[in-house]
């Protein structure tokens, strides 16, 4: 684990976003145990094999968390928005997330790289 990942996250103001922040992570890492993390345009990023895999970013309001290599996943209804090669889902302060599901979606994204 990256420190300047874990002090992004510290840094958070809202309590709530630490703790999504914290969770993405942790799904990201079951998804691609090898993955390597870095800052990147101030926002945690996730990379295989030297690829996006996937990158956390926050607002006042929002954590977003981006997934790359988006294109043949089988996404959920109203989930996630983006262009097909990357997909974005915005959580927001009491959403709840499947985190197994995304754990699942990670992976079948990150298989490529």
């Amino acid at each position: 684990m990256n420190q300047e990942i874990t002090d992004f996250i510290d840094a958070l103001k809202e309590p709530w976003q630490g703790e999504l922040a914290t969770n993405l992570r942790e799904a990201v890492h079951k998804a691609i145990p090898d993955v390597h993390e870095r800052i990147q345009y101030k926002k945690p990023h996730f990379l295989k094999n030297g690829k996006y895999a996937a990158v956390i970013s926050t607002s006042k309001a929002a954590v977003s968390f981006t997934i790359f290599n988006a294109v043949t996943l089988d996404l959920p209804e109203g989930m996630f928005d983006g262009p097909p090669e990357r997909k974005t889902m915005k959580l927001r302060k009491g959403d709840t997330i499947d985190f197994e599901q995304l754990i699942l979606l990670v992976s079948q994204a990150s298989e490529a790289l």
